[in-house]
C-alpha cells in the first residue's frame, strides 16, 4: 500500500508540474499542433522542433530547391527551435500538399544531417529507395467522419488484425481492401472490437510493426491517412470499436528515417549510452523522465485518439518498460519483491499512469490493454488507488499453456486441474483478455493451434468429400473446445488473431532476405472458409456462433465462473457462468451415457451450443430436442444436478429455459 502511495505521489507531482508549467495536460498533449510543419492562416509556414544537441537547424525541400541552409530556425530555450516562413507574394502556399521536406541538423561535431521531423504525419518509400521520404500532408479536403464512436461494449471480443496481410494475394493489402472485404467478415463473426497492428509507420515491414520510425504517421504502405480514417469510421458504423497497437516501449534504430540521433547526439529522445539500447530488440529506449519525451509520447496518444478516432490502445512491450532489466532472462514467480524495488523503472511507470489518465480523461469510454508478462500488481487498478490505470491486461500464460499441452503431452495425459488453474489464475477484480493464440503464436518458429493439431494433413485432408482421418477429426474437435473453454473461463474479454478462427493452415512470415522476399506466408487465405467443399467453414461457423451466443448471454462481463468439476480420469471440466452450464469432455475415446453434472439452478435446460453439431464438423451425437431436467440432488457442491449424455471430445453449453431471458 505504501509503495502504491509513493507511485501515486510521483504521478501527482508530475501532473501538477505539467499544470504549473504548461497550463495542464490538455495543452501539454497537443504538441502536434505546434511542433513539426504547419500552414498558417496567412499561407505562411510555422515550423518547430526540439533538438537540444544541435548546433543549427534548417528546413529544406522541393520548395527551396533543396538548399540546405537558406531557411534557418531560431534557437529558443530548452533545446527548442522555431521558424516562420512568410507566404509567397501572391498569397499562395509556399509548401504545397505532397511536397518533400527535410530538417537539416548541423551537429556539434560539424556534420550536416538530413532528418525527418519526429512529428511528420506522412512518410513514403518511393521506388527502390531504401529510406522513407517525408511528404508534407496538407490535403485540400481531409476526411470527414460520418459516424460517432460506438458505446463501450460490456464484453470485449477482439479481432486482432494486420491490414497488410489481410488479402489472399501475395502483396501488401490496403486500408480500402480491409474496409471493403475484411470488416464485413469481422462483423459477421460477432467480434465487436478490432485491434489494429502495424499502423504506426515502420520502415522494416518484417518487424510486424514493432520497430517504429515515424510515430505520428499512419503507415503509407497500405494507403493514405484519409483511407485509414475511412476504415475506422466504417467500423464505427458497424458498431465495432477500433484499438491501436501503440508502441511506446522502444523505437527503431534508424536515423535517416527514424528518431535515432535526430539532433546528432545519441540522447535527445532516448537514454544515452547502454541504458538507451534494448539488446534483444536492437532498438532505442525512451528517456521517460525527460519533459519533452513526455510531451512527445502523450501528444502521440492524443493524436491517434483525436485525428483518427481510435477508441483506445493495446500498449505493446509493457514488461520491457516497467523494469530496467526489460524482463530479459527473468522469471516472475509472483513474489512482491520482483515488482517493487530498484529494478522497476518508476519513470516509465509514471508515464503509463499519465497516458492512461489522458486517454480516460479525453474519452471516458476508451479502453487500454497492457501487454505485460510479469504480472505487475495494480496494473489494472484505478490510478486513484495507486494503480497504473489500464482497463485490461493480456492473459499471456493461456496461449503458452495450450502450446505446451499440444507439444509435450498425449491427450490422455492432459491435466484438467492444470488447465482450469491456468484459465482462472487472475487477480480478483483485475480484468484479463483471454486468448488461445495471438499473432505471437502464428509467427515462423512457432505454429498456430490448428497447425500443432493437424500439421501437413491440412493441405491434403480438409475436403468434405474425403472421410475424416483421425488427425483431422481430433484437430477440428479440439480446436473448437480449446477456443470455447478459453472464451468461457479465461477472462473478461476474448481475443483472436485474424484467420485463426477458421484454423488458418499456415504460419506468418514477412518478406525478408531469408525467404527471398516472398509474400507467400504474409497473407490470409479467407477464401478457404468460403469454399463449401472444405472443412475450414466448420471452424468459422463455430467461432461465429460462440461469439454471437456470448453477445446474447454476456459471460465475459459476468463474474468469474464457478468450476464444479475437473475430473482427471474422466477428462471432464464443468463450470457455470452467466447462468449457463459449460461441460467439456476432453477424453479422446470415452463417451458417458448418463453423466451427472452439478448446477445451482433447478428446472429445464436446453442445449444452446454443441461442438458436435453437423454445421461445426461434428458427429451429431446429441439430439437438440432433448430437455434436461435438473433436480434438487446435490452434486459436486452444487444444490442441484442433471444427467447428460457426453460423447468424447465434445463441448456443450446448456441454458436454463425456465429463467426469464
Amino acid at each position: 500500500k505504501n509503495l502504491a502511495k509513493v507511485r501515486y505521489k510521483q504521478f501527482s507531482q508530475i501532473l501538477n508540474s505539467i499544470g504549473e508549467n504548461e497550463g495542464g495536460i490538455d495543452k501539454f498533449s497537443r504538441g502536434y499542433e505546434s511542433f513539426g510543419v504547419h500552414r498558417c492562416a496567412d499561407g505562411g509556414l510555422y515550423c518547430k522542433e526540439w533538438a537540444p544537441g544541435a548546433e543549427g537547424v534548417f528546413l529544406t525541400g522541393d520548395f527551396n530547391g533543396w538548399n540546405p541552409f537558406s531557411y534557418p530556425y531560431k534557437k529558443l530555450d530548452y533545446g527548442k527551435w522555431e521558424l516562420y516562413i512568410p507566404p509567397k507574394q501572391n498569397k499562395s502556399v509556399l509548401v504545397p500538399h505532397g511536397s518533400k521536406l527535410k530538417v537539416v541538423i548541423t551537429s556539434k561535431s560539424g556534420e550536416t544531417l538530413y532528418r525527418i521531423s519526429p512529428w511528420a504525419k506522412y512518410v513514403v518509400r518511393e521506388g527502390a529507395n531504401v529510406n522513407y521520404d517525408w511528404l508534407h500532408w496538407d490535403p485540400e479536403h481531409s476526411y470527414e467522419f460520418k459516424h460517432s464512436r460506438p458505446k463501450k461494449p460490456r464484453s470485449l471480443r477482439i479481432y486482432e488484425s494486420h491490414v497488410g496481410i489481410s488479402s489472399h494475394e501475395g502483396k501488401v493489402a490496403s486500408y480500402k481492401h480491409f474496409t471493403c472485404n475484411v470488416l464485413p467478415r469481422i462483423k459477421d463473426l460477432g467480434y465487436n472490437c478490432i485491434q489494429l497492428m502495424a499502423i504506426m509507420e515502420h520502415a522494416y515491414y518484417a518487424s510486424f510493426g514493432y520497430q517504429i520510425t515515424s510515430f505520428f504517421a499512419a503507415s503509407s504502405r497500405y494507403g493514405t491517412p484519409e483511407e485509414l480514417k475511412e476504415l475506422v469510421d466504417t467500423a464505427h458504423s458497424m458498431g465495432i470499436i477500433v484499438l491501436l497497437d501503440v508502441v511506446h516501449s522502444h523505437a527503431s534504430k534508424n536515423s535517416a528515417d527514424g528518431l535515432n540521433m535526430f539532433d546528432g547526439t545519441d540522447s535527445c529522445y532516448f537514454h544515452s549510452g547502454p541504458r538507451g539500447t534494448h539488446d534483444l530488440w536492437d532498438s532505442r529506449l525512451f528517456a521517460y523522465s525527460s519533459w519533452e519525451v513526455l510531451r512527445f509520447l502523450l501528444s502521440n496518444i492524443r493524436w491517434w485518439l483525436e485525428e483518427y478516432r481510435f477508441d483506445g490502445f493495446r500498449f505493446d512491450g509493457v514488461t520491457s518498460m516497467l523494469y530496467h532489466h526489460h524482463g530479459m532472462g527473468q522469471g516472475f514467480s509472483g513474489d512482491y519483491s520482483e515488482y517493487f524495488g530498484l529494478q522497476v523503472d518508476e519513470d516509465a511507470l509514471t508515464y503509463l499512469m499519465l497516458a492512461n489518465h489522458l486517454v480516460h480523461t479525453l474519452c471516458p469510454d476508451s479502453i487500454t490493454i497492457a501487454e505485460d508478462v510479469s504480472g505487475m500488481p495494480a496494473l489494472c487498478a484505478p490510478i486513484s488507488q495507486g494503480g497504473v490505470g489500464f482497463d485490461y491486461r493480456l492473459a499471456m500464460a493461456i496461449p503458452d499453456k495450450w502450446i505446451q499441452l499440444l507439444k509435450e503431452f498425449k491427450d490422455e495425459d492432459w491435466n484438467m486441474g492444470d488447465i482450469v488453474y491456468t484459465l482462472t489464475n487472475r487477480r480478483y477484480l483485475e480484468k484479463c483478455i483471454a486468448y488461445a493464440e495471438s499473432h505471437d503464436q502464428a509467427l515462423v518458429g512457432d505454429k498456430t493451434v490448428a497447425f500443432w493439431l493437424m500439421d501437413a494433413e491440412m493441405y491434403t485432408n480438409m475436403s468434405v468429400l474425403t472421410p475424416f482421418t483421425p488427425v483431422i477429426d481430433r484437430g477440428i474437435q479440439l480446436h473448437k473446445m480449446i477456443r470455447l473453454i478459453t472464451h468461457g473461463l479465461g477472462g473478461e474479454g476474448y481475443l483472436n488473431f485474424m484467420g485463426n478462427e477458421f484454423g488458418h493452415p499456415e504460419w506468418l512470415d514477412f518478406p525478408r532476405k531469408g525467404n527471398n522476399e516472398s509474400y507467400h506466408y504474409a497473407r490470409r487465405q479467407f477464401h478457404l472458409t468460403d469454399d463449401d467443399l472444405l472443412r475450414y467453414k466448420f471452424l468459422n461457423n463455430f467461432d461465429r456462433d460462440m461469439n454471437r451466443l456470448e453477445e446474447r448471454c454476456g459471460w465475459l462481463s459476468a463474474p468469474q465462473a464457478y468450476v464444479s468439476e475437473k475430473h482427471e480420469s474422466n477428462k471432464i471440466i464443468a463450470f457455470e457462468r452467466a447462468g449457463l452450464l459449460f461441460i467439456f469432455n476432453f477424453h479422446p475415446s470415452k463417451s458417458y451415457t448418463d453423466y451427472r453434472v452439478g448446477t445451482a439452478l433447478p428446472g429445464k435446460f436446453k442445449i444452446v451450443l454443441d461442438s458436435d453439431a453437423a454445421e461445426y464438423g461434428g458427429h451429431q451425437r446429441l439430439d437438440h430436442s432433448t430437455d434436461f431436467f435438473s433436480e434438487a440432488f446435490e452434486h459436486n457442491g452444487r444444490p442441484c444436478s442433471l444427467l447428460v449424455y457426453l460423447p468424447s471430445r465434445v463441448a456443450l453449453i446448456l441454458q436454463n429455459v425456465d429463467l426469464p431471458n
